[in-house]
């Protein structure tokens, strides 16, 4: 008995075999039958008419007259005699020897009885051959009725194995597909009934035990998974800033109550809901999927303005994984940053009048019409100018900064030519240029179009970055102004031969009141790059800086906005 899925297969090839070998062994059977008989026919009957004919021939030529053929009668004669196969056939050939003595001995009256006996002769052969020719006939076809009978048998057999034996296959195969697509739907109660001691039935026996497995598993961690879900949930509660999560598939997997507060939406309105059609219905959240950048952004709640910044975390080991969303508060900060701008403001422009007079008053002390002063009194009234413009130029750029932090910086947008904004800056720092005998070099492009801007900040950002080029460049080295244009951008830069920056500075050169560590040489308020962000990003452009150590540095900024 068949145990495997392999014996089955090679038994059922057997069987196959078994009966193409049946089906050809039928044929060639009958086949072989059917010659046998023809060949009896020819071998026995046929020879014995052959020989009768041959006497009949030969007893006419002795009647002509030709003596000598009367052995030719005895010849055939003989052979005759041992060719007799049919019922009176001996009788009819004694007889016809008999009558043959006779003939020879010269009796003429013998001659009738001759051609009687070979009449009989012929005639029991040709009886014996329509006999056996109808027999034969009979038989061929009872063989063809029998090997088309074979034949069809053999045929509704095969076809019924060939019908019914892949189902051997098939049928555990199906039952194990649908098994696994109970499973994966996790319905872990679906169990394989299949009975057979082969490779399948092993299988099966396999499977409900690792069904059986899995369902006690989820039946033993059901509550503890409840128990995790519930715990989850009040810690995403607890959170004081909202938060939202959304998985791979983009299907949002949690919102807090501070979120669902912020958005204006219910649980069932957004958890378990796919990104797009809670976009759809949102707006803030709409705007929290598509804004990329960090910067804060205002929510009107309860009628009362709130400020909040956005951050993106991923799920797990990597943002493929999920993320979430996480809007924190700042609406304290952003009113403490308002006060802090407000007083900076105020004391700038406090402290601006009586250092604006102090200023005037050293110059009058530099007027040699008011006196002399001594070299010692010149130095110290130098030292205080010094001071007293450093001081002032402080106090401008937190003005600025004030302005611009308060959104009330004033842009006079129209178009700008490049090549006059450029020429008034390096005019304007000539003078600090000639004295460490640095020489600036203009390289700009020919034609260069006019673009969309204010040209008092355009100007501003240039004399910064030209001042500080200055500032830290060495002595009788020279400083590059560069604009060139691309297809759909103007690029201004400048470029300087100091020491460079350190590449982990350079994310943070543009922050407010940040100074690279280390460049005591170097005095300035940290706020000049800051300002300078926010102006050429206010006028829409993009500001940026390249630099290596022992390199030097060059700093940038890239307009797209062309008058129309």
């Amino acid at each position: 008995m068949a145990t495997s899925v392999k014996n089955k297969i090679r038994w059922g090839t057997v069987f196959l075999f078994f009966l193409v070998m049946s089906s050809g062994g039928v044929g060639i059977y009958y086949l072989v039958k059917l010659r046998l008989q023809t060949k009896n026919i020819l071998t026995a009957n046929y020879e014995s008419l052959q020989y009768a004919h041959g006497m009949q021939i030969a007893l006419d030529s002795v009647l002509s007259g030709e003596e000598h053929f009367i052995d030719t009668i005895g010849h055939y004669l003989k052979l005759q005699e041992s060719n007799i196969t049919e019922k009176g056939e001996a009788e009819a050939t004694k007889n016809l020897g008999i009558a043959l003595v006779e003939f020879k001995k010269g009796d003429s009256k013998q001659e009738g009885n001759l051609r009687k006996q070979l009449q009989t002769i012929l005639f029991l052969n040709m009886q014996a051959i329509q006999t056996k020719s109808e027999n034969s006939e009979a038989a061929s076809e009872q063989a063809v009725t029998i090997i088309i009978t074979s034949v069809a048998i053999i045929l509704l057999i095969g076809f019924t194995f060939a019908v019914n034996f892949p189902s051997i296959l098939t049928d555990p195969i199906n039952k194990l597909t649908e098994a696994i697509r109970e499973i994966s739907q996790k319905n872990y109660h679906h169990r394989i009934h299949i009975q057979s001691k082969d490779e399948f039935g092993q299988l099966a026996k396999s499977f409900n035990e690792m069904a059986e497995r899995l369902e006690y598993f989820e039946n033993s961690n059901l509550a503890k998974l409840i128990f995790e879900k519930s715990r989850a949930e009040a810690v995403i509660n607890s959170l004081k800033d909202a938060s939202i999560g959304i998985d791979k598939t983009d299907t949002v997997l949690f919102a807090n109550e501070q979120a669902l507060q912020l958005l204006g939406l219910s649980v069932k309105d957004i958890v378990g809901e796919k990104v797009e059609l809670v976009a759809k219905r949102n707006d803030l959240f709409r705007f929290l999927l598509e804004e990329k950048t960090t910067n804060p952004f205002k929510v009107v709640v309860e009628n009362r303005e709130n400020y909040f910044i956005k951050e993106v975390m991923g799920m797990g080991q990597g943002s493929t994984n999920g993320k979430v969303l996480v809007l924190k508060n700042i609406t304290s900060f952003k009113e403490l940053d308002v006060a802090k701008t407000n007083f900076i403001a105020t004391i700038s422009h406090e402290l601006k009048t009586p250092l604006a007079s102090s200023d005037f008053s050293i110059k009058l002390l530099k007027d040699e019409r008011i006196g002399t002063l001594t070299d010692e009194q010149k130095e110290l009234v130098n030292s205080i100018n010094a001071d007293n413009q450093r001081m002032l130029l402080i106090l401008s750029e937190l003005l600025n900064l004030s302005q611009v932090e308060a959104g009330k910086i004033q842009l006079n947008i129209q178009p700008v030519n490049i090549y006059r904004v450029v020429e008034n800056s390096v005019q304007t720092v000539a003078a600090p240029a000639k004295e460490k005998a640095i020489r600036i070099e203009e390289q700009l492009e020919a034609g260069l179009p006019e673009i969309q801007g204010d040209p008092d900040k355009i100007g501003w950002v240039l004399n910064n970055f030209l001042t500080n080029a200055i500032k830290n460049a060495p002595d009788k080295s020279h400083v590059v102004v560069e604009v060139t244009q691309t297809a759909t951008a103007v690029n201004f830069s400048v470029k300087d031969q100091g020491q460079g920056i350190e590449a982990v500075y350079l994310t943070r050169i543009f922050e407010r009141y940040y100074q690279i560590p280390g460049r005591s040489d170097i005095k300035g308020s940290g706020i000049g790059l800051a300002i300078c962000k926010e102006m050429v990003e206010a006028m829409g452009g993009t500001i940026w800086v390249k630099s290596n150590i022992g390199q030097g540095s060059t700093f940038g900024f890239t307009f797209s906005q062309f008058p129309k």
